[in-house]
């Protein structure tokens, strides 16, 4: 399944409903949302139901199979969906049918049989055109939708959730932190057990992808595990927070609507296994004598044990409240909790009462890492943020010491105004940490999992480069046979054409077709490169990865691998444009439409597999895709191994420059209590980029370069538009 395409397709279908309807995009938004939840709580019903039928005897009447049926989902995964919810009836219905008065009434079913849900699920479907919404039913009930997994639904969630904060759906899509900084505070404070709290928790990412971790990286079950408890300010948002923690099967039942500045959670003071948040930056007029009552040591019930900050000389207001959820963060922490949250990076700097509380929090010893997080990772603003971690759990040995880690250089491009962690990325700077805590079993066993991608990659080469060759010598056929039996006589018979073919152009042809053959016949070198990947790959079945020198050792085998692997990419992408350019001057130059010689539907077919698929249109990948994918992947994973060991040559933790540094709080005191990364690692020494590394910038740039372009367009029509109402 293309789920790139599948998100693309249900979004663009969304649109269409707020493009052809009276509802802004605010108003639109909840209720699409309300119709994933719908087929994907319909999918898991559907996964967990032969299950339950199979164990309810067949003379059981039918009255009460249904609830027995109802009973068998308690503990599950999944909830249990009324006949009326049941997304098959709803995609069945007749046209004409009112579809938005029966998802209202689906809607009030399930809510009936989950109070948790009371008051969550959208409603209002009738105010959509129906044909469109009936469309768009249809498009969510396409057997590949009915076939998507839980994973699958979850990135199509998100996805919806990025494109609703891009399209302003949301206030500044405050609902809704980037994955990449979600994954990274769960990948650092490891969720895993206990009480787990998000006081801003917006649309409930953090607890999400706890579950995901919990399920994935611990083999437990989420809900066994830990209890969530969340508190989000908006109505609308602490909805959203319910839909989206039971479409993914786990507990909402602790999720508060509340004003985390003056609600706060008495009993969980104190009591925190794990603090997560992504809260408002820079907020000002909190009003004081409300949490003024909050300062007090945690033993004693207090949320700000290291004070008020500083207040506005004008109204006796909070004047930013960033250091009131510093220390909310801290205080909900019990004896051994970890914390990790997002943060304006003017908060690690922030002087006059800022700067004391940060001062208080250094000397506790449990503050942990400081990341620092470039630009454009945020959907509707471009803004650089810090991730805080604070781990009362610390070893004494090492609570005079915080890991500063500045990853503004780290991301991935994914649009001029948008980056992101890769995976590999993630996997990377969590490495760090783990190198950081003296974990060098894990960091060992990312590289083996990458030297083990590598090997895999390598093992698809041999059938890949045979099926390219073949897919190029099914063009070269067609086109042997056009210059061997064509003649310029039947070439030039069309009367019309306004350009004569000469024979220099026809002998010109020839002779590239003739170096086009020679140059693809000869496989020495790919012979060459098949018998290295696969003593390579061998070599690294081999590998004993518990130890650091053996995966040094095998990493030097596979550095010298890695020219041949991308110089053979651009061999063969060379060899698929020359074909193609051949292809392209006999259709076009040379009219070979015209010669009784030319097989123009084999031609078609062998150019179809040597061109790259169109994602957009949900092509398959061509034989030409794969075998450059295995080619790149391969160098890739290389890639990413040399990028570990390159910085810490001896598999343990190690200052790196521009990167990473541990500092102790003297260290600390003497830059005045910043918390700042960047004022700790210094510069990284200059790296001369690869080719791939430069060209990737240069797109960058390029695409930013286009969207500033089409701005300043568009500023300069409306100053124009403006000034000629003025003149007019």
């Amino acid at each position: 399944m293309n789920i790139q395409q599948l998100e693309n397709e249900l979004w663009d279908a969304a649109d269409q409903l707020r493009a052809n309807s009276k509802l802004t995009a605010a108003e639109y938004s909840m209720p699409v949302l309300g119709l994933i939840f719908l087929r994907h709580a319909d999918n898991r019903f559907k996964a967990y139901l032969p299950q339950i039928q199979a164990g309810i005897p067949a003379q059981v009447p039918a009255a009460q199979r249904e609830n027995l049926i109802r009973l068998g989902f308690t503990g599950k995964a999944a909830i249990y969906l009324p006949e009326a919810a049941r997304f098959d009836r709803i995609a069945s219905l007749p046209q004409g049918a009112q579809v938005g008065e029966v998802i209202d009434t689906a809607m009030d079913a399930i809510e009936a049989q989950y109070p948790v849900l009371a008051g969550a699920l959208p409603r209002g479907y009738a105010a959509f055109e129906p044909d469109l919404l009936a469309e768009l039913v249809k498009i969510f009930d396409r057997p590949a939708i009915q076939a998507a997994t839980g994973d699958v639904f979850g990135r199509i969630y998100e996805y919806f959730l990025n494109k609703f904060a891009m399209s302003g759906a949301q206030e500044g899509g405050e609902f809704f932190t980037p994955p990449s900084l979600v994954r990274m505070i769960v990948n650092v404070i490891e969720p895993s057990h206990g009480t787990v709290l998000d006081p801003a928790c917006g649309s409930a990412g953090m607890f999400v992808q706890t579950g995901h971790f919990i399920e994935d990286v611990r083999n437990k079950v989420a809900n066994d595990a830990v209890i969530f408890h969340g508190q989000e300010k908006s109505d609308t948002n602490t909805k959203l927070a319910r839909m989206n923690l039971v479409v993914h099967g786990l507990d909402a039942s602790n999720i508060h609507q509340g004003n985390t500045f003056y609600d706060q959670v008495e009993k969980l003071i104190g009591q925190c296994d794990f603090v997560m948040a992504n809260p408002p930056f820079n907020v000002d007029g909190v009003d004081t004598k409300k949490v003024e009552s909050q300062v007090d040591t945690v033993e004693n019930g207090g949320r700000l044990p290291f004070g008020l900050p500083g207040l506005n000389a004008k109204t006796g207001a909070i004047s930013n409240a960033n250091s009131l959820w510093i220390q909310y963060f801290y205080a909900y922490l019990n004896a051994t909790g970890r914390a990790g949250f997002v943060m304006a990076s003017s908060a690690s700097d922030a002087g006059n009462k800022d700067r004391d509380i940060r001062e208080q929090l250094v000397k506790t010893g449990h503050v942990d890492v400081m990341v620092a997080i470039g630009n454009k990772f945020f959907y509707t603003r471009s803004l650089p943020c810090t991730l805080w971690f604070f781990d009362k759990g610390k070893p004494a040995d090492v609570q005079d010491q915080v890991l500063m880690l500045d990853a503004r250089n780290v991301y991935t491009v994914v649009s001029a105004r948008s980056h992101i962690f890769s995976e590999e990325q993630l996997a990377n700077l969590t490495a760090i940490v783990w190198l950081y805590r003296g974990e060098d079993k894990k960091f060992r066993a990312l590289v083996a999992r990458y030297q083990q991608q590598v090997g895999q990659w390598l093992g698809h080469l041999p059938a890949r480069i045979a099926a390219d060759h073949a897919a190029v010598q099914a063009l070269a056929a067609p086109l042997a046979a056009f210059a061997k039996a064509a003649t310029l006589a039947e070439l030039n018979a069309d009367t019309e054409a306004e350009q004569h073919i000469s024979a220099a152009q026809w002998d010109a042809f020839k002779a590239e077709l003739t170096q086009a053959q020679a140059e693809t016949t000869t496989a020495a070198e790919v012979e060459k490169l098949l018998k290295t990947c696969k003593e390579t790959e061998s070599a690294i079945a081999q590998v004993d990865a518990s130890r650091h020198a053996a995966q040094v050792a095998l990493q030097t085998t596979l550095e010298q691998l890695s020219p041949q692997l991308k110089a053979a990419s651009k061999t063969l992408e060379a060899r698929h444009k020359q074909w193609l350019k051949l292809l392209d001057a006999a259709e076009k130059n040379l009219r070979a439409r015209q010669s009784k010689a030319w097989d123009g539907k084999a031609a078609r077919e062998a150019k179809r597999v040597l061109l790259a698929a169109d994602a957009k249109k949900n092509e398959a990948p061509t034989v030409r895709d794969e075998v450059l994918e295995a080619l790149k992947q391969a160098a890739y994973f290389i890639a990413q191994v040399h990028w570990l060991h390159s910085r810490f040559p001896e598999g343990y933790y190690a200052d790196v420059p521009g990167l990473c540094k541990v500092v102790t709080q003297d260290d600390i005191a003497a830059n005045d209590y910043s918390l700042t990364p960047g004022r700790y690692v210094g510069v990284a020494p200059a790296q001369d980029d690869d080719e791939e590394d430069f060209a990737e910038t240069l797109r960058a740039i390029h695409e930013e370069l286009a969207e500033l372009n089409d701005k300043a367009a568009e500023l300069a029509a409306r100053i124009a538009g403006n000034l000629q109402e003025l003149v007019g």
